[in-house]
């Protein structure tokens, strides 16, 4: 009974707070917080996927989280007529020329032919393949990016469906994370935490500086939302400016909070799906075999268990979940900004706060943990100056207080900082921990 009661006890007391924030500041920025807090509560589904099942410690997590966010971008965004007929065509021919002298390199070295023989005909397909793709790939870049660079100067999109291009930023991750997993998966821990950081570092220079694919640091605005309306739209429909004064607000805050309304509707369903499929996964052969080799792999292997395999597997499919994050994040703000994700401490290391707070192993404590540290980002960073003016009130007006004061805006990693020591102190498996 304890165990149901503890669950109910900490997800009700979590709503309250978010219905506090509404009631006593706004209820815009209570329903930001509240999508922003459901994104972040797949993305650190994904983590606990990685972690709490197999006990891998991915600090890549904001590279997988652009991959997704890149799909939307690529899929939802209409089609560029101009830049297929500038270049498109050649560029995909040269990348895929690319990959196939990969595969072929790769096949070559690890022929049965003698070393001196594999490595001369490695080095020169390399090379031989390099110049080829130069020679396609860079003038069909320069054509591409000369169209119009101030709206465009990329290949576009395909101009489908936007959900479907959920299901491919999960796919794009967990496409990236098999690159990554066949390199990494076989280091130490310690090892893989560096080599994931690393790598997904470079997947964020790649989306920086390519702008025929992404326009780089200028941007990708005005991605389409559906199925979600835009405010512009509402606002000049009758029937919703009569419901607006029924309500009693102006058109423009009814069609934010309208429009609020049914993305936090959107992703606590998308949410609620990941997690009751990922239950099911942990509470299956498959999940219990994950605990096993996470917590002793030697043994697992003495059973003929692959644990290589296994985990190759389980990082895919944490990626996936976090690509399926990033590429809703896209959709809510209707902007992909490659240089954003540059902060492995808001899209990494702030992720693993919120599993860690809300107990690793625990798909609910995941989420749990996502929807109190998202609460606290937000609310410092509003509450911040408020209390700085309180604490500081005693002071004389000077260059201390005006420095306090105006410094209290970060008071938002201090908080979220304290609030995972308090736990870890007081319940160090986290809120929710692992049955």
């Amino acid at each position: 009974m304890r165990q149901v009661k503890r669950p109910l006890i900490l997800y009700t007391a979590v709503l309250l707070a978010y219905l506090l924030v509404g009631l006593t500041q706004s209820w815009t920025l209570a329903l930001t917080l509240l999508c922003d807090g459901l994104i972040v509560a797949i993305a650190a589904l994904g983590v606990n996927i990685q972690w709490g099942y197999a006990g891998l410690f991915n600090v890549g997590v904001a590279g997988f989280f652009a991959f997704g966010g890149l799909a939307v971008a690529l899929v939802a965004m209409p089609l560029n007529p101009e830049a297929w007929s500038a270049g498109t065509p050649m560029i995909l021919a040269a990348l895929a020329f690319g990959a196939l002298i990969i595969f072929l390199t790769a096949r070559v070295y690890r022929s049965k032919a003698p070393e001196i023989t594999r490595l001369t005909l490695a080095a020169v397909l390399l090379i031989a393949g390099l110049i080829g793709f130069r020679i396609a790939f860079d003038p069909a870049v320069v054509a591409v990016e000369a169209l119009n660079p101030a709206s465009a100067g990329n290949v576009g999109g395909l101009g489908l469906p936007v959900p479907l291009s959920w299901l491919l930023g999960g796919i794009f991750a967990a496409g990236a994370a098999w690159v990554v997993a066949k390199t990494a998966l076989g280091l130490r821990s310690d090892y893989l935490a560096i080599a994931t950081l690393g790598i997904s570092q470079i997947i964020i220079i790649v989306l920086k500086n390519e702008e025929w694919l992404d326009r780089g640091v200028k941007n990708i605005t005005s991605i389409d939302r559906w199925p979600v309306p835009q405010e512009a739209s509402l606002q000049q429909q009758d029937w919703f400016g009569g419901v607006a004064n029924y309500v009693g607000t102006d058109v423009r805050t009814a069609s934010t909070i309208f429009v609020a309304l049914c993305f936090a509707s959107l992703l606590a369903v998308v949410l609620l799906v990941l997690v009751l499929l990922a239950e099911c996964s942990l509470k299956s052969p498959w999940g219990r075999m994950m605990r096993a080799i996470r917590d002793n792999e030697t043994a697992a292997e003495a059973m003929g268990k692959n644990v290589k395999q296994r985990h190759l597997q389980v990082f895919i499919l944490g990626s996936a979940v976090i690509g399926i994050a990033g590429a809703l994040y896209v959709t809510l703000h209707g902007l992909f900004s490659p240089v954003s994700y540059d902060d492995p401490l808001r899209y990494t290391f702030l992720i693993w706060a919120m599993v860690i707070l809300g107990g690793s192993g625990n798909n609910w404590g995941a989420v749990l943990g996502a929807l109190i540290v998202m609460l606290i980002w937000g609310q410092a960073e509003n509450l911040g100056p408020a209390l700085f003016q309180l604490f500081t009130a005693p002071l004389a007006e000077g260059p201390l207080k005006a420095h306090l004061i105006d410094t209290a805006v970060q008071m938002r990693l201090p908080m979220v900082g304290l609030m995972l020591l308090l736990v870890l102190r007081f319940s160090p498996r986290g809120l929710l921990p692992e049955k």
